[in-house]
């Protein structure tokens, strides 16, 4: 796995050279292309901070959604919502800290254009920072899972009939 990683890495960099106006796609999952990633920023510099849970491990999810990778990232130090370039997808190179706006199933989203090292650009939203210190591992694991069921699940609305959340309907009967 860790070669395949590499390999995945070298055709990336390959694709974004410094004066490159677009990059291209990634054609497999980067789920694990981002575990890594963030697994050398936790040990290189997050394990020092005072908000850094130590406990937590390094998860990612992704998915295809509309032709792009929409991922979940937990760290030891913060829960991301992550969108990459899909497969056969040219992204154009945008600004370091420019700022999308997203519709998603579940509604929109604001996201912020970064980068990490090994796969170039990628457009981040954040949802928890720093994590709660009460969390524990086995619940960040199911917390990415449910997050990406979430981004991707349908919005809930209220039908035309609504509902009467008044103080003396919540209460009562109809009375016939």
């Amino acid at each position: 796995m860790a070669q395949s990683i590499v390999n995945e890495v070298e055709r990336v960099l390959e694709r974004v050279p410094e004066t490159a106006q677009e990059f291209a796609g990634f054609a497999s999952n980067p789920a694990p292309l981002l575990v890594a990633q963030y697994e050398r920023i936790a040990r290189e510099e997050m394990q020092a901070l005072p908000f850094y849970h130590a406990t937590m491990p390094i998860v990612a999810e992704c998915v295809v959604f509309e032709g792009q990778w929409l991922g979940c990232v937990l760290t030891p130090w913060m829960l991301s919502v992550v969108v990459l370039p899909g497969p056969d997808q040219l992204w154009p190179v945008r600004g370091s800290s420019e700022r999308l706006a997203l519709q998603l199933p579940c509604g929109n989203l604001t996201f912020m254009v970064g980068e990490l090292p090994e796969t170039g650009q990628l457009l981040a939203c954040s949802l928890m920072s720093p994590i709660d210190p009460h969390l524990e591992a086995d619940e960040g694991r199911a917390l990415v899972s449910s997050t990406l069921k979430m981004l991707l699940s349908l919005p809930v609305q209220q039908g035309e009939g609504g509902v009467d959340l008044g103080r003396r309907r919540l209460f009562g009967g109809r009375k016939s």
